[in-house]
């Protein structure tokens, strides 16, 4: 997939991209209670307002965001003729904006109804992705994740179409974040770079970005985490995500996804903590199918024992990353959000039917292994 979109980075940036809209005439904005209240957010949304004829701003886009929520959202803007939709938050706000560049356009003649059911567009409105956190890469990717309640699960909607002309990476925006929203991110971005990394669909393009991802990554998170103030950690942390989201466009996750969607579909867990708890018993159970991606892997770490073997190298890595969930103190147990046995049938279900990336997975993985790995969480 070729990623055409113009990557603008760095502090201060945003006083820079005047350009990209002042000569627009209706612009729309898209973002969320919490981001909005940012003093650089509220800047640039007066400097879009007072540059551009109309300009539309809907400040509620939900956490985890289900199809209902963006088909009400789609009613209330009665908005058909944007000709430029600017995303302003963490991969939920993103997600939507990529949605909404396609349905708002002129002539879409689309319903969302339609994309959730494969539709093809080929047109969209011009768009700009600001992420406001680090670890979706969702700036970066053609996918666009949405809950469906009625099925308790969630469904990506996947269309190159989607990726912006312009993305922004302003380490100011994710100064403010609370430590363990920067934690559970990250690890989500860790979890796009390794799985992309090692899924049955790699390839040199998505394993370059992965790589280049991962080295920003095992030196920038918990600098990032420890320290809200360190620029150059957090802008690091901007490009580990959006490598990540660049290595999904050119790959594609697996198995820690796929069992962390009816965990968010149907308890509504924050997509990185889902992420967390799953990351150490699934990257244990794929090691000895990619024993030497993991050995690459683990060299790009700051302590790396270059004189291991690559079998020890690929346990050290999964012995690495137990050990950065419990640094970052995030959960390890599915307890921990009141995830009981009982729950357990509905989870492998829920995991197995997403198989458009349990296909992904390096290794042959049946209904025993994954409640296997449940269990374990218990």
């Amino acid at each position: 997939m070729h990623i055409n979109s113009t990557i603008l980075s760095g502090k201060g940036i945003l006083n820079e991209i005047n350009f990209l809209f002042s000569d627009k005439s209706h612009v729309l904005i898209l973002t969320d209670k919490n981001i909005i209240n940012l003093p650089e957010v509220k800047f640039l949304i007066k400097k879009v307002q007072t540059s551009v004829p109309v300009c539309t701003l809907i400040d509620d886009i939900p956490p985890e965001p289900s199809h209902l929520d963006v088909t009400s959202l789609l009613n209330r803007m009665k908005v058909s003729n944007a000709d430029l939709v600017i995303g302003i938050g963490g991969g939920s706000v993103l997600d939507v904006a990529k949605l909404v560049s396609v349905l708002c356009t002129k002539d879409a003649n689309l319903t969302l109804a339609q994309l959730l059911d494969g539709d093809k567009p080929t047109k969209r409105c011009a768009s700009i992705l600001i992420p406001t956190t680090a670890g979706t890469g969702s700036e970066a990717t053609p996918n666009a994740i949405l809950a469906i309640p009625e099925k308790e699960t969630k469904q990506g909607i996947i269309l190159a179409i989607m990726l912006p002309d312009y993305v922004c990476l302003a380490p100011e925006l994710i100064t403010s974040m609370p430590k363990h929203i920067a934690a559970s991110t990250g690890i989500d971005a860790l979890c796009h770079l390794i799985e992309c990394f090692t899924a049955t669909i790699s390839n040199p393009v998505g394993d370059n970005y992965a790589l280049i991802g991962m080295q920003k990554l095992f030196n920038s998170l918990e600098k990032s985490t420890k320290n809200k103030n360190d620029t150059q950690a957090k802008l690091n942390m901007l490009w580990a995500s959006y490598y990540g989201g660049a290595a999904i466009a050119h790959a594609g996750t697996h198995l820690v996804h796929a069992m962390s969607y009816p965990l968010g579909g149907k308890y509504h867990i924050p997509h990185g903590v889902a992420n967390a708890i799953l990351l150490v018993p699934c990257m244990a159970f794929v090691r000895d199918a990619v024993v030497d991606k993991f050995a690459q892997a683990y060299d790009l770490l700051p302590d790396a024992i270059l004189t291991l073997t690559a079998e020890e190298k690929s346990y050290a890595l999964v012995d690495y990353f137990d050990a950065l969930v419990k640094r970052l103190e995030l959960p390890t147990k599915l307890q921990q959000l009141n995830i009981q046995p009982d729950d357990l049938p509905f989870l492998v279900k829920g995991a197995l039917d997403v198989k458009r990336l349990m296909n992904n997975v390096p290794k042959k993985v049946s209904e025993a292994d994954v409640l296997a790995i449940y269990q374990a969480l218990i």
